[in-house]
This record gives structure tokens, sequence and C-alpha cells, in this order.
């Protein structure tokens, strides 16, 4: 069984010249923005904590919270607005089609019982209130002629709602029902963004004008201005206030982040003006920004978050970055396999360490479009859909020196030498080009549609595969190709090619769902039936040891196949990244990174499952009585003076203290996936520790699964304390009783 124990996410989608509007969840420190058709769920305090929703037909474009942050709603560019709970699976409340184009924003009202969504409208309104259980229309908002990029709802009585747009308008609105009480036209170009401050006492509109103008919220006259001196010297695109409601938050063109001091007039003046870290190049404009508990949280065009405390708003921020576009493939460095390296369409490569997370993005000094690249050393060789290879050295999270060399035709796979990383080996359309460093030493026309290939350790031999599902098998021998054998397996054309590293065996997988283990001395099978894809393969990877491989593929499954087992006893990990599985690595025998359409990597592992009992001799007693050998290696036993499991553990019987103190070790018990705690009923000082920290762990880590079981336990009581979760009642083992009498 593989768990997800890390999540390394996409950063939220931009557009030059448009701002984007995130929100957050105060309570949890969590944080809500939408790549693709996903919704990312982002803990500022643990950023490893991700949790992606992916359930939209079409591109996402804004989400919120409600107000008991136990539902969240969604919008996309049909103009459809999904709302969906926060907890476990994401169940669906409700979906309505809300407007006839794209949704820019939406806020709940203070009650959570009505929804206003703003965007796009086909000779429609551009405005929409509704109820969030049925659907039906609060109101009518006219008065807007262009596309209405945000809204805000009042967060106290008496309801207003304020909404602004393309038309340089600021449109005010009482109820509910709502209708259109007055407007103004105090911007002199598009209105980005609108925001009533906290206490309900004002809202704050910024404009592309570089302008940002206060009104009174119950009225909706205008009361003041940020002041132009020190302001921003670009279109303000966002704005955000303090929890407190005295201080607002504002991003710009300009490439900064100002905090503004709000007096009691409604007029703000600079007290701080934030700098994020960046080359000063385009992609560093500020387009989002949110303000929530002591984070200061910023977006850039590149999509980088950068977090700045408020507190001390003069120390560095902490910046997390990561890909926007899908990923094509990834690698893991050999000399430190912690360190992995992705790379997607927009010729972007990011740096990650397991257990931290994002480390550093290089800058784009190699292709502008990556299809595929690969890592030995300190070095990286990419290839590009411009025709070029480079090859690139690593310092640190840049590059070093850089060399490119044009092969004439677009490459459509990679390979290394990886005992002489010099000699690579790449696939064109009817044939294969050998390089040396970036000299080309030989173009070899095959005769054949060429549509995978992999070049052995040594670079003594070379697989390719074709369109026609054969693999063809060549000695190398300087700069020639010879043939040597064909194999004939695949019914569809090969997608990928890779040895073991062991160079005992050889994997391939085909467009026809398929994926075939074989013996590289016999040429013979020797994994088959690996049937269990519903699309194509699009990438495979190698155990370090060469005891398993695992296969992605477009149907978005991970699947893991031990070569000494029959391939029905796959490990299967289903919707690992929605659109489909492009990239795949193992860090360790344990281990494997995915990464895929999403554009978020994810960190699988092999996890324990923890069965707790409360005395000692009963955790002894059952580990002896299910693993009566220490030969057996999937269960195991943590107590006092005795701490024994294996690589192969799966469950590991523990004592309820020997659990707390590995919660004081990692608060999220990352290396487990089931927690299984036994005797519940006994009602000890340790076992009531448990239940409050686990019952907050368990909101924590969507992944984590809680079960508690007794003979003679009260089971509502324990049901409603959590959650209100499903109670089982398992019939126990019974046995045939004689009674005798003395008389």
């Amino acid at each position: 069984m593989a768990q997800l124990s890390e999540t390394y996410a996409c950063v939220p989608s931009t557009e030059r010249g448009r701002g984007i509007l995130i929100s957050g969840d105060p309570k949890s420190n969590s944080i809500l923005y939408c790549n693709g058709r996903s919704v990312i769920i982002r803990y500022l305090d643990r950023p490893l904590q991700v949790a992606v929703y992916g359930e939209h037909a079409y591109q996402a474009t804004v989400a919120r919270y409600s107000p008991n942050a136990e539902w969240i709603a969604s919008a996309d560019v049909s103009g459809t607005v999904r709302i969906w709970g926060t907890h476990n699976d994401f169940v669906l409340k409700n979906e309505f089609k809300v407007l006839s184009g794209r949704i820019d924003d939406l806020q709940w009202s203070p009650d959570g019982m009505r929804i206003v969504a703003s965007g796009e409208a086909k000779g429609k309104s551009f405005v929409r209130a509704f109820m969030w259980d049925s659907g039906s229309n609060v109101g009518e908002f006219d008065g807007h002629s262009r596309r209405v990029l945000s809204c805000a709802f009042k967060p106290t009585r008496p309801f207003r709602i304020v909404t602004c747009g393309e038309d340089f308008l600021v449109n005010f609105y009482e109820g509910p029902p709502f209708k259109f009480k007055q407007s103004h036209r105090d911007h002199s170009n598009f209105v980005n963004c609108v925001r009533f401050s906290t206490d309900g006492s004002k809202f704050i509109t910024v404009s592309s004008d570089k302008k940002g103008i206060l009104y009174d919220a119950k009225t909706g006259e205008k009361i003041g201005e940020l002041s132009s001196e020190d302001g921003h010297k670009g279109s303000i695109y966002a704005v955000s206030w303090s929890p407190d409601g005295k201080q607002v938050l504002t991003v710009s063109a300009d490439k900064t982040a100002k905090i503004w001091e709000i007096s009691e007039d409604g007029n703000g003046t600079v007290k701080k003006t934030l700098t994020c870290p960046g080359s000063g190049g385009v992609e560093d404009m500020l387009v989002g920004c949110l303000w929530q508990n002591d984070y200061l949280v910023t977006v850039s065009l590149g999509g980088t978050i950068s977090l700045f405390s408020a507190s001390d708003p003069d120390k560095a921020p902490l910046s997390l970055s990561g890909h926007m576009k899908n990923i094509t493939s990834l690698v893991v460095l050999q000399s430190n396999p912690k360190v992995i390296l992705s790379s997607s369409y927009d010729g972007l490569i990011v740096k990650w360490i397991q257990g931290i997370g994002y480390s550093g993005r290089l800058d784009r000094k190699v292709n502008t479009q990556i299809k595929c690249f690969a890592a030995v050393g300190e070095e990286i060789v990419s290839s590009g859909f411009d025709n070029t290879i480079w090859r690139s050295s690593l310092l640190g999270d840049e590059y070093g020196d850089a060399e490119s060399v044009d092969i004439g035709s677009q490459p459509k796979d990679l390979s290394l030498a990886l005992q002489s990383p010099e000699l690579a080996l790449v696939s064109i359309d009817s044939g294969v080009v050998i390089l040396r460093g970036t000299k080309v030493i030989s173009t070899i026309d095959l005769g054949f549609a060429v549509t995978a290939c992999a070049i052995s350790p040594d670079g003594s031999e070379a697989i390719v595969g074709g369109q026609d599902g054969k693999l063809h098998i060549f000695s190398v021998k300087g700069d020639t190709l010879t043939e040597e054998a064909v194999l004939e397996k695949h019914r569809g054309a090969i997608t990928v090619i890779r040895y073991s590293p062991d160079v005992s065996m050889f994997a391939s997988g085909d467009v026809n769902r398929e994926a075939v283990v074989w013996d590289r001395v016999s040429r013979e099978v020797k994994l088959k039936n690996m049937l269990y894809h519903t699309a194509r393969i699009n990438c495979l990877a190698w155990c370090p040891n060469s005891s398993m491989v695992a296969t992605g593929s477009l149907d978005t499954c991970v699947i893991i196949y031990e070569i000494d087992k029959p391939a029905s006893s796959r490990i299967t990990i289903k919707g690992a990244h929605l659109g489909g599985v492009y990239g795949l690595a193992f860090t360790d025998e344990c281990s494997v990174v995915s990464s895929g359409e999403d554009a978020c990597l994810r960190l699988w592992k092999r996890n324990l499952i923890p069965l707790n009992q409360t005395a000692s001799p009963s955790s002894s007693f059952l580990f002896a009585l299910l693993s009566p050998t220490n030969s057996t290696s999937i269960i195991g036993v943590h107590r006092r003076h005795l701490y024994w499991t294996g690589p192969d553990t799966v469950i590991k019987y523990m004592t309820d203290g020997m659990l707390l103190r590995e919660i004081l070790i990692d608060e999220n018990l990352s290396q487990y996936s089931v927690i299984m705690l036994d005797e519940a009923h006994e009602r000890t000082i340790h076992i009531d520790v448990l239940f409050g920290l686990l019952k907050q762990l368990v909101k924590r880590r969507l992944d984590l699964r809680l079960i508690v079981t007794s003979v003679t336990l009260d089971a509502e009581k324990f049901s409603s304390y959590s959650f209100n979760c499903n109670i089982f009642t398992i019939l126990g083992r019974t046995y045939p009783m004689e009674i005798l009498y003395t008389k």
C-alpha cells in the first residue's frame, strides 16, 4: 500500500495585465488559489500539506471559504459555481450555472446563506447573487456595461454588495433582495479589486490608474484616498485588509507591495514598502495579495508566493514557488536522492528537496520549451521543441556553464549513458542522433518511425522503440549502430524504455496501456500481463535495487509492480495527477515521486499502520501471535526496551506512550497512513491526550485515517467526538462451550 507523503504544489495561474484574487481561512491558516482545473488548498505554516480539488470541467478561476470554513465555493471560466465540503473527500453540495461567461470573483455573505459572483457575460448580467442551497436569485444587478472584475459582500448587517470592473465604475447595492443604489466613476481605468474592512465600516477599491479609494460601507459615499505620495507607480491589482481593519496591503505592477495605515477619516498613508526577491524582470510584477493573521502573502506574475511577517516586515520573506504549466519530466539526482528536479513546458526547471519542498528555480538559460531532460552528477541535459540539446552544470540553485547543439529535428526522447555521461542518444522522427558532449557524432536513419530510445549505462547497447510496437536492440560502436535483435510483444507504439539500475533488465511501455519487463541477457519476458492501466503509458521508473518498476499513465494512475511477484499483486495509486502522469522517479526503495499535467509533484511512500495498545504486554503478545518468528518482516513492534521493524514492515504494534513520543518528534506522524487505537474504553490519560492530538491531526492531514476499536466501547460518544464518523460492528470469534454441574 502506498500513501501520499508530500505534495509539492503548483503555483497560481496568472495572466499579464490581470490580477488574481486569492483567499484563505484564518483558523486553519490555509489559502486558496487556482491552477488549470484545480483548486489548491495550501497551509502557510505547513507548506508540504496541500490538498487539490480537481472536479471542475473547465479552468477554475477563483475559490472562497464559507464563513464557518466548512464549505468552499469555486468558480470556472464556464460560469459554473461548485460548492463542496472541506473535509475528507470534498463532497459536492451543489453546482449552479451562475453566469454565461468567466467568473472572476465571488464572495459569501457573513451568514453563509448567500453568494455573489461577478465576471463576464454574453448579453446577460455581469453579476448575480443567489442562495447557496437552492441557487435562487436574491436581487438584480444593473449598472455595468463591461466585465465586472471584483465583488464584495459587507461582513455586517445591513448587508451591502459592491462591484467594480472594466467600465471604470464602482456600483453599490442594497438588500436583500439587492437592488442598485448608486454608482461612482472616481477611477480613470479598470477597477481591479474591491474589499470591505473586517468591521464592515469601510470598503476600498484599487485600480489600474494607480489609485486606491475608500468609501463608507453603509452609505456608499467616498470618504478618502490612498496617498499618492510614495504611492504605487504602476497598476494596483489587489488589496487586502488587516485583521483589525486599520491597515491594508496592496500589490502593483511596479513590483512592490505596500502596507497602508488607514486613518479614521478614510485616508491612507504608506507605512512600509515591501520588495519581493527576484531578478527584477516582468515575472516579478505583483498581481495578488492576502493579509492573513501574521502572514502578508503576495503573488508574482511568475507565480512565486512570498510570505512576509506582518509583525516584522523587514524580515526576509519565505518564497514558495513551483510550476505553473504541466510538468514534462523529472529526475532524482544520483549524488543526492533527496534532490528532485522537474521541468515544465515553459522551460522552467525547479529544484525540490524531499522533506522541505521548494528549494529554488533555475532561470531560463536552456530550452524555452522542454520536452525531456536527464541529470547525472552535477550536470543536466535537456531537449526542447526548438530542436536543440542543452548541457549545463548546476551550481546550487543556478545554472553554470551551458552549451547547446542544434540536431536539426525535434527530439522525441533522450537517454544518457550514466557511466559515460558525455554519451547521449536522442530519438528523432525516423532515426537517432548520437552525441558526445554537445558534438553530434552521427545521425542515423533507421528506416522506421522512432518513438522512444534508451542507451545502457556503459554505452555499449541501445534500444529503440518504434511506431510499429517493436523494440530494436543495437550494439553501439563508435558512431555506428548494429542491429542485434528485434523484440515483438507490444501491440502499440512504444512510449518509454528504461534500463534497470543493475542493468540485468529493461522495461518498456506503449500506447496500448501495456508494460513489459525483459531479461537483458536472454531477451525473454520476465514480467508479463502488466495491463492494468486504461490509457497509454507515459513514463516508468525503476527502484534503486531493481526489485520494483513503476508506471505512470494518461489514466491519472501510478502502478507499482514487484519483479518477483505476479503483475496481479500490483500496488495502484489512483488519481495520482489530474490530466495524467508524465514523470516518475524512485527516491529510495520505499518512495516514489510522480508529476503530471496538474503541475504538481507528489511523493508516495509505503507507509506503516500503527496499532496502539494501552499496555506493553498486549503489544508484545499480539506481535508474538501474528509474527511468530523474527523472519516475518511485515509486522513490527515498538514498546519500552523493544523496537523491531524491518524494511518491509507495514503494521507496527506499539504502546500509547510510544505513539505520544513519536508525536513529539513528528507532529504530523508523516510515516503513518492509518492509525488504529485499540481498547479505547480504558480512557487513560495517554489515550485521552492521544484522542485530542489525533483529532486535530486528522483535520490537518486529509490522507490520514483513524480507527478506534474496543469490545466494550460506547460507540456513540466516540463517534460524535470524531466528526460523527461511521460506526461498524464486527462479530468476534465464538467457541463451543460445555456446561458441567456438580449436582
